[in-house]
Formats: structure tokens, sequence, C-alpha cells
């Protein structure tokens, strides 16, 4: 799986030692790749990867190989430390779709890092033969994630009620 960067970003493939040291520690250093085929240590704070972490047991146990395939860890460049993580949710529909997620720390967000590291996946993803369209979902009244999306170029489709999350934005970009 690559490596992508953005100017203020790197998002590296989400590991199966990374989920797994996750799991144990609340704070941690570990080397990891690097572009230029180098390795860099990075410092990943207590509140990472916040909401999803209850979730790494479950893609630990159902991970087939070393990472977890469209999953990134966001690292800030200059400080080496996890700002956030995204990623695709399930496969890639019969029509060519597939859902991204995301989500970043508080003290990385309002500083346009989402955008950043949306725009590399989001490009990444509808570079490759079989996806046609990207969507995502946002909680109702979610303005920052919102404006994340609008930025990137994704327009509404469709709103839904979610039994759990509530009322959801239905958001969608194209080839």
């Amino acid at each position: 799986m690559p490596i992508l960067e953005t100017p203020r970003l790197v998002l590296l493939p989400l590991s199966r030692t990374l989920l797994q040291r996750r799991s144990e520690e609340e704070t941690f250093t570990l080397p990891c790749p690097w572009p230029g085929e180098r390795v860099q240590d990075v410092h990943f704070p207590a509140e990472w990867p916040g909401d999803p972490l209850p979730l790494f047991p479950l893609w630990l146990a159902a991970l087939p190989g070393e990472v977890k395939e469209g999953s990134f860890v966001a690292v800030t460049r200059d400080t080496h430390t996890a700002a956030g993580l995204l990623g695709t949710k399930g496969t890639v529909s019969v029509g060519g779709e597939i859902e991204i997620g995301y989500g970043f720390g508080p003290g990385h967000r309002g500083q346009g890092y989402a955008t950043e590291a949306v725009q590399a996946l989001t490009l990444h993803l509808l570079g490759q033969p079989r996806i046609r369209a990207v969507t995502a979902q946002t909680a109702l009244g979610n303005r920052a994630s919102e404006r994340v999306l609008q930025k990137v170029g994704f327009t509404r489709i469709d709103r839904r009620w979610d039994d759990e999350e509530g009322a959801l934005t239905l958001w969608a970009v194209e080839h």
C-alpha cells in the first residue's frame, strides 16, 4: 500500500504493528516508513485515534495481512505526530462506489489537516480503475466535516436516518 503525501502531512498505511501497539499502550513512539524509503520515529499521543479505538481489536482479528487496506494514519511532517485516521469503509460496490471516513484529534482540528488528508485519499481512490465515486456521511450539523467535504469537491446527494447516529447527510464525488 502506498504512502500518500500532502504539503503538511504524510499518510502512512495503518499497520498490524501499529494497531497492536495502540491496543497495548496509550502513548508511544514507533519507527514508521517515511517517504524516500526512510524510517521516521512517529509519536502517537493518547488522544489518537479517538472514536475508532474500540474497533482496533476487531480490525486486528480480521486483518489478513500486515496493513489494513485503505486505512491511513495522518502524521504531521513538522512534528512527526499522529494527527488523525482516515480510510475506506467496506469494499467497492458493484457500481464502483466506496465510502470513506476520517477523524482528527482535538489539537489538529481547524487547521486544514482534514481537508489535505481527505483530498489526498480521494484522489488516490479515484485513480483506481474500479472506483468511479467516493462517498462519505456526516452527522447533520457537523459543519466542520461538511466544509472539509465541500472543499474537496464532494456534493450533497441525500439525507437519511440512522438509529445509532441520527440524521446523516450523504456526500459523493465522482471521476
